[in-house]
């Protein structure tokens, strides 16, 4: 068996060091482990690295006469995991750093043992408070970011930050083909699983997460997984009988699927760059016994792919920082660099502009982000609307002011993550 602690190095070494995304570096390392119990604390090891990052990389750095480099940085990021142990999990702190030392063992740093085990009872030993004396270090992100939401948030970039490092709640989608959403209410209470219906016609809320496996009907498609504010898509779209429909940017297919699921008669054409990504689509399609049409292709090239007619509903999810849901991906923070928000929002508006030429007169064009960034939402619509004659941005009832371009959603907003909404009318 995997020694656990050198597990969870890996993956914060795969994140850190390789570029990686959590979501793709976790389940890998996953794989190895049997019980569901050791899964769960390597989730809650390598999330916990993410969301402290900059504080518990002080607290070990303090502790070290040199920096470790190349193939060591892999013991660094184990000390960072051993660092998370003493600082924020009960686990005893004589188990926390024998295994971790063990750990340094099975990643075949034998020299390097006793510098974990130094290092950790060190800290256990001083139990030094947590490092704030610089902005980076007070609220775990980087400086760049919170310079962004300080000019978008000028009064709530504080409650902005301290959501976004709040543990996600878990959101279900009812699947109207299925049972009504009072029905699933129902079978949910007779598994004594509590929950609650939010603003979305669909939307449920789970007091706590719960495994899919134990949710009624779910293998059957009865509901999916999806957060509240991604649910809104569907509705703000509104497609009606029969119409020809684009999901742009469409993996891993959840409004795909909830399109589909609120209007069985239209024709969904789902495009996405990522090929591996697309399969998550046919998967979500699959286990919902619905069909779309799936094109491997871009979005910012539709005629390279698509010679049929204009489309009467386009959903363009476009790809963006994604810092509205650094609750659920905390590695987003190290992961994204300042110069990427310029770079998304060239492509943003590239997307759109040519999305936009395959819309009919009269159609309605939904621009989706999970960010909470000005110049991916707002910014970019207003641009949007300064260049192109025939567009009519239509307000969405739900914004909290008439006169905003767009309707923000700030994570934690009503239990919701992060999300973006501007709906478009052509003339």
């Amino acid at each position: 068996m995997k020694n656990l602690r050198a597990l969870a190095a890996r993956v914060v070494f795969q994140v850190l060091e390789k570029g990686v995304s959590l979501s793709v570096a976790l389940p890998e390392q996953q794989q190895r482990l049997g019980s569901g119990k050791d899964k769960a604390l390597l989730a809650e090891l390598s999330y916990g690295v993410m969301r402290h990052l900059p504080q518990l990389d002080k607290l070990v750095s303090d502790c070290m006469s040199k920096p470790l480099k190349g193939k060591q940085r892999i013991v660094h990021q184990l000390l960072l995991v051993g660092c998370y142990q003493l600082y924020f999990t009960r686990i005893p702190g004589h188990a926390a750093i024998s295994e971790t030392a063990e750990a340094c063992r099975q990643l075949k740093f034998e020299g390097l043992v006793k510098v974990v085990n130094g290092v950790l009872r060190n800290l256990q030993r001083n139990q030094k408070p947590l490092p704030e004396d610089s902005e980076t270090l007070a609220f775990n992100t980087p400086a760049w970011l919170i310079k962004r939401l300080k000019a978008a948030y000028p009064e709530a970039w504080q409650e902005v930050i301290a959501q976004s490092h709040q543990r996600p709640p878990m959101w279900l989608r009812n699947n109207q083909l299925s049972q009504t959403r009072e029905q699933y209410l129902a079978l949910l209470d007779e598994q004594e699983i509590a929950a609650t219906p939010g603003a979305n016609e669909d939307a449920i809320l789970l007091e706590s997460p719960k495994d899919v496996g134990l949710l009624p009907g779910f293998a059957d498609g009865a509901a999916s997984v999806q957060d509240g504010a991604a649910q809104w898509a569907a509705s703000l779209l509104a497609p009606e009988a029969d119409e020809l429909i684009l999901d742009a940017c469409a993996a891993p297919g959840g409004k795909s699927c909830h399109l589909l699921e609120s209007e069985p008669s239209i024709d969904l054409v789902a495009v996405d760059f990522d090929a591996k990504r697309l399969e998550r689509v046919q998967q979500n399609l699959d286990r919902l016994k619905l069909k779309a049409k799936l094109v491997h292709g871009d979005a910012a090239k539709i005629d390279a792919w698509w010679q049929g007619d204009k489309f009467d509903r386009i959903l363009l999810d476009a790809p963006c920082s994604a810092t509205g849901v650094i609750r659920r991906h905390p590695d987003i923070k190290w992961l994204r660099k300042q110069a990427d928000i310029e770079e998304l929002a060239t492509l943003q508006s590239q997307i759109l502009d040519h999305c936009w030429q395959w819309l009919k007169p009269g159609g309605t064009l939904l621009y989706a982000t999970c960010s909470i960034l000005p110049q991916e939402n707002a910014e970019q619509i207003k641009a949007f609307l300064a260049r192109t004659q025939d567009a009519t941005l239509v307000p969405i009832a739900q914004q909290q002011n008439c006169d905003d371009i767009g309707w923000q959603i700030t994570p934690g907003q009503d239990n919701m993550d992060g999300f973006y909404y501007a709906r478009l009318v052509k003339g």
